[in-house]
């Protein structure tokens, strides 16, 4: 009975050590050395462990309390992963200036003002004062770091070099998250311009044409076909107007789950993006600069090619690279040169292979990698700028076209009377 009830206090001990105590925010009010009312925020524990952390800076706590959790599920904004980039930049910068790992987390949770991210660095932090690596850490919020990241972290810290390889990551991410920045950019303004102009010929369609309808009524003269054509348009959209918006609803949720159910449409949408006149272009030379960006991240690393290539099949965004990545994998893994491999994908720009055959004779393939994925970005910099100035005057034609037309519709008639008188 002695020997169950010592082996079951144990159990409970043990539990009790391994139970990592949960991180909350407090504020607190006291005075300063220098008899100055002082408020603010600070993480910890539990309250006793405030005023301690309190005391030792000189500061005569008058008041701490816990902060309570938001109602209605207002846990503050989502975390993006542009979030994760100037997150895994301050965790470098920080220990590159000798600040503890641990100390690291505390002083970047404290400068963020959005709870979600917060909590999970406090969480990463509670992790890392439990006796658990960083990596094992990572791989808990797959959510937010994935396994190419966490791979790399695990890296850094085997090779006792943990912020030299949260310094490449962060650059990883930063260029990463600007190309993607630059291809919603390409994107998104023409998309919303033409949105726009829709909803303006609707309106236009629905409100104003009915009002010049009941005008031509009384006239007793032929309409011209023109005008003709626009009425019945009207009267058209007036009828049914709710197929127009729900066909503008659909089509967005349709694709979404195509691309979530269907392979094969996604392998359509990625051939076909490719392929797509001036955005095409975009894609491709972004699909460069993230295969040579990647790489280059993994391979300086110290992680074999082969496994680097594992890495770089999954970040390449689109289904035909990935199909050539793997391709080259297997060719590599057969002792076939990184470059040759690449030539025979039949999908690689000559300049990229050429800059990878310079980096695999002189032996710093990583560097050259490196400089085509710089290239390649700056490619996509400039083509988005020129896309930018080219959709420009196209998208004002396109909206004189659209409004202008609606309205010499309507006042042709009105023309055609004055010359009559």
């Amino acid at each position: 009975m002695a020997t169950k009830s010592t082996t079951k206090s144990a159990r409970s001990t043990s539990s009790k050590v391994n139970k990592i105590p949960k991180m909350s925010v407090y504020s607190y009010q006291g005075i300063d050395k220098k008899g100055r009312k002082v408020k603010g925020e600070i993480n910890s524990t539990g309250t006793a462990l405030v005023k301690s952390e309190l005391r030792k800076q000189g500061v005569v706590v008058r008041k701490v309390k816990k902060k309570p959790k938001p109602l209605f599920g207002g846990n503050g904004k989502k975390i993006t992963p542009n979030d994760i980039a100037i997150f895994t930049r301050q965790l470098a910068t920080m220990m590159k200036s000798g600040v503890p790992l641990v100390q690291s987390f505390e002083i970047t949770a404290e400068g963020l003002d959005n709870p979600n991210m917060r909590k999970m660095v406090l969480d990463l932090k509670a992790e890392v004062e439990g006796g658990n690596s960083l990596e094992s850490a990572l791989r808990k919020q797959p959510q937010y770091f994935d396994d190419l990241f966490c791979s790399l972290v695990g890296a850094g810290e085997q090779a006792g070099a943990l912020e030299t390889m949260l310094d490449r990551i962060a650059v990883y991410k930063e260029k990463t998250e600007a190309l993607k920045l630059k291809i919603k950019k390409a994107m998104k303004y023409p998309i919303s311009v033409v949105i726009i102009a829709v909803i303006v010929t609707v309106i236009l369609l629905v409100k104003v044409v009915p009002v010049f309808e009941e005008l031509f009524e009384g006239f007793g003269a032929d309409l011209p076909a023109f005008t003709k054509f626009v009425m019945s348009l009207s009267e058209w959209m007036q009828a049914n107007w709710y197929i127009v918006l729900g066909f503008f609803i659909a089509v967005p949720f349709t694709i979404k789950y195509c691309l979530r159910k269907f392979p094969g449409f996604v392998d359509f949408v990625d051939k076909a993006s490719l392929k797509a006149p001036i955005v095409g272009d975009i894609l491709f030379k972004s699909t460069i600069a993230r295969f040579g960006r990647t790489l280059s991240t993994t391979f300086a690393a110290g992680v074999p090619l082969v496994e680097a290539l594992e890495s770089v099949e999954g970040s390449t965004g689109n289904v035909v690279y990935k199909k050539a990545v793997r391709q080259i994998r297997e060719e590599v893994a057969s002792g076939t040169q990184l470059q040759f491999a690449m030539r025979m994908t039949g999908v690689f720009p000559s300049m990229a292979i050429q800059m990878t055959a310079i980096g695999e004779e002189s032996g710093a393939l990583d560097e050259m990698l490196s400089k085509v994925a710089d290239y390649y970005e700056d490619e996509v910099d400039n083509a988005v700028d020129g896309l930018t100035s080219l959709m420009e005057p196209v998208i004002m034609s396109v909206l004189g076209v659209l409004v202008g037309g609606l309205i010499i519709a309507m006042y042709l008639p009105i023309f055609q009377m004055g010359k009559a008188v």
